[in-house]
């Protein structure tokens, strides 16, 4: 991809915290800045990602072109890279996977999409394969506490209208990685919601006394969302239950979303 076309999508990228449309619409996307081997300066590309458990995992396909890309050969020179997935930046170590692991791991991509497999035909190479390794730096471009959350809340959205996709176009053959994404995005909302509970309601209880009725309604609602999100895990796991489950499950974690944000973002931005 041409320097025009990839600093287009990182502008719609950062412009709209991680949602761009095009050739990258409804795919998972991330910004990856290295170091250039060369240069020393910083060389960011947008890139397509799998989830991992605690880490990102990338492919050097360069659309099928004969050589690896630049991102790869700087990243093999300076491991320590920084991602943006639209709502944080932060600092991760790339690992270049090799043996077994490196090749389940492509096999994951390929089974999630077989496009992959035709990009390491055309480029008569193996695709190297990298693990991205949080290590720290977390921060968010965000206007106000309630544009934070409001961002936060729009990734899971992303994501689980992703899933929806993903599950529907399985045709009833439930990948691995389609597991994986599910399980990712349940324990991303676990988390999410284990820190309101500990560190934004008791604040703003503090100072809202009146807001009790809804503090302990969205704490209710957390421990129904918990619920929620294994019986998702169960549904995308099995197949039990279709796509109708899917959309139900899906249809009530999105209307939690929403009146929290009603409720919340005012006081938050007050």
């Amino acid at each position: 991809m041409t320097h025009d076309f990839n600093q287009q999508v990182i502008d719609e990228f950062r412009a709209n915290h991680g949602r761009v449309g095009g050739y990258f619409e409804n795919s998972r996307l991330i910004l990856l800045t290295t170091t250039g081997a060369r240069s020393g300066a910083p060389h960011t590309v947008p890139l397509g990602y799998l989830s991992d458990g605690d880490r990102l995992v990338v492919i050097g396909s360069a659309g099928g072109a004969p050589r690896h890309p630049a991102w790869f050969h700087n990243l093999v020179a300076d491991p320590e890279v920084t991602v943006d997935d639209g709502v944080f930046t932060y600092q991760a170590r790339a690992t270049v996977l090799a043996g077994a692991e490196r090749d389940e791991l492509f096999a994951r991509a390929v089974e999630a999409d077989p496009a992959w497999a035709d990009y390491e035909t055309r480029s008569s190479r193996t695709l190297p394969v990298v693990a991205l390794t949080e290590t720290g730096g977390r921060a968010q471009r965000a206007t106000s506490p309630g544009d934070g959350l409001l961002q936060i809340h729009d990734a899971f959205r992303r994501e689980l209208a992703t899933i929806r996709t993903e599950f529907a176009a399985s045709g009833g053959s439930l990948g691995v990685q389609l597991r994986i994404n599910c399980l990712s995005v349940c324990q991303g909302l676990n988390f999410h919601h284990e820190r309101e509970d500990d560190h934004v309601f008791v604040p703003l209880g503090d100072r809202y006394p009146e807001l009790s009725p809804v503090i302990g309604r969205l704490r209710a609602e957390h421990v129904t969302i918990a619920g929620l999100v294994e019986d998702l895990k169960q549904v995308v796991t099995t197949g039990s239950g279709g796509l109708a489950e899917v959309d139900r499950l899906i249809g009530e974690l999105a209307a939690h979303l929403t009146y929290e944000e009603e409720q919340l973002i005012p006081l938050l931005d007050a």
